[in-house]
């Protein structure tokens, strides 16, 4: 099969959604799949730059900057995005390509115009890979109103789930929001399309925690993204109830629009527990968590959709239980609770995440099956194997 998969992110940048696409794309290759990725890339000086990796065609076409801008910035480049990767595709040398299948992924939800274009042009199937359900997460955040502008990105996202003849959703609990989709259009088909991660060998790391304060503790560490939807304050609060406990440090690694806040705010309280360090590349994740005991997820409480961060795929995958601060009902606690993998909080301030610290570091990291289940579940539920499979047979049956 010929397949083209399209998103806004792929390395070198290190977000999880980067990882995991070109965990996916390589995937794909090893299955004997021939695969080329467009990617939007803002960065170019040129309209398209062909690259290869591990076998897969790279394209990246240039497009309008949407990180790190403002809002209405961002939105006028997100809305831009998919024909400015129409035209410079059609300049480059991959412009007559023929593919037999389309699959994207999102967040963006600006990417259905492009997707569109390209079944069209090859009579094809396309499979929607769906991570978080933007804008109803935002709106149920109170970070936009339901007025005008959430209407309209909502209908944007309409268009974009209707662009697809398979919706990949990341966990059982998404299922219900397309109920009425699904009776508005029986011909299409929504399926539980677990996260996944490839296999990552341990490679060291820049981060060398025996050569810092928090040496010699037990690491409570979080890698990742640091912004409002995280609601990292609940972490931070953690750290400075556990001050007191020597035996016991907190390790944020990452970036975001909270990060300097939150640095300022350690500093502030003289945290002496707590260390921050900027974004590492996703191939020293797995020497950092070497050096690590409990690995820390934080989800503002808020949120009324499902969502299983991709850091809690890398935890899984390096054996380390989870310490998960997230909004009620989310289907993570039952995962998490019924696999005996780590401790769960829906209090929305996190008040009880001190007293459930202390209980792992009493029971489940003294506990030598603990890292053996985080492994099992990761290679159980999480691998890139299984998701190009299920791909595969879905877009195949259509």
């Amino acid at each position: 099969m010929r397949v083209a998969i399209v998103a806004d992110v792929y390395p070198p940048l290190r977000s999880s959604g980067a990882v995991q696409l070109r965990d996916l794309s390589n995937e794909f290759i090893r299955q004997g799949h021939d695969t080329t990725v467009l990617i939007a890339s803002p960065e170019l000086d040129s309209a398209y730059r062909i690259d290869e990796a591990n076998g897969v065609t790279i394209a990246r076409l240039k497009s309008p900057k949407t990180k790190d801008v403002g809002y209405a910035r961002r939105m006028a480049g997100e809305f831009l995005m998919p024909f400015a990767m129409r035209r410079n595709l059609s300049r480059s040398p991959l412009a007559e390509c023929r593919y037999d299948a389309v699959i994207w992924y999102s967040p963006t939800i600006f990417l259905g115009p492009i997707v569109r274009w390209l079944k069209r042009r090859n009579d094809c199937s396309s499979y929607l890979i769906i991570r978080d359900i933007f804008p109803q997460w935002a709106a149920d955040m109170g970070l936009i109103s339901r007025g005008p502008a959430f209407r309209l990105l909502d209908a944007i996202a309409d268009y974009q789930y209707r662009s697809a003849d398979v919706i990949g959703v990341q966990t059982p609990g998404n299922l219900a929001f397309f109920e009425r989709f699904l009776a508005e259009y029986p011909d299409r088909k929504v399926e539980v399309l677990q996260n996944w991660l490839a296999d990552a060998p341990d490679r060291g790391c820049a981060i060398d925690i025996g050569r810092t304060g928090l040496s010699g503790r037990r690491i409570f560490v979080y890698a990742g993204n640091m912004g409002v939807a995280q609601q990292m304050d609940k972490l931070l609060g953690l750290a400075a109830a556990m001050r007191d406990r020597s035996d016991i440090g907190f390790l944020f690694v990452g970036r975001g629009s909270e990060a300097q806040r939150l640095r300022d705010l350690a500093a502030r309280d003289a945290l002496d527990n707590v260390l921050f360090f900027d974004e590492i590349s996703p191939d020293d994740i797995p020497g950092l968590y070497r050096q690590c005991h409990v690995g820390m997820i934080s989800l503002d409480c808020r949120h009324r959709t499902h969502n299983i961060p991709g850091k809690f795929l890398t935890y899984m995958q390096s054996g380390l239980p989870t310490l998960a601060s997230i909004n009620d009902g989310n289907d993570l606690k039952t995962l998490v609770e019924t696999r005996g993998v780590g401790r769960v909080s829906v209090d929305p301030e996190g008040h009880d995440l001190p007293g459930l610290a202390a209980a792992m570091m009493e029971n489940e990291v003294v506990d030598p099956a603990m890292r053996d289940r985080c492994r099992g579940l990761s290679d159980e539920l999480f691998s890139a194997r299984a998701a190009v499979r299920q791909i595969v047979e879905a877009l195949s049956v259509r």
